[in-house]
């Protein structure tokens, strides 16, 4: 397989194997590929998720158990804010 890199991609390629991280231009590409194909996982699981959670309102809704706009709005405005975790 034959692989063209733009110039910055390639002066990074190299930078990599020069700071001995790396012992060549394939070790660079196949743990950038490697990080893609987990990137791509975790959004595919995130998705999931998401999609589960939407199923759960979804049935809710049918079941008819739905809260009024104004009263949610009532609760989120007397909750006090919460810190959450950064996403990585």
């Amino acid at each position: 397989m034959n692989v063209s890199l733009t110039r910055d991609l390639e002066k990074f390629v190299h930078r990599k194997v020069s700071s001995g991280l790396y012992g060549s231009a394939s070790e660079v590409v196949r743990e950038g590929l490697r990080l893609l194909e987990e990137q791509d996982r975790l959004k595919r699981a995130y998705l999931d998720e998401v999609k589960t959670e939407i199923a759960g309102g979804l049935a809710q809704a049918r079941a008819g158990e739905l809260l009024s706009g104004h009263k949610v709005m009532e609760q989120i405005l007397r909750t006090p804010p919460q810190r959450t975790k950064k996403r990585t």
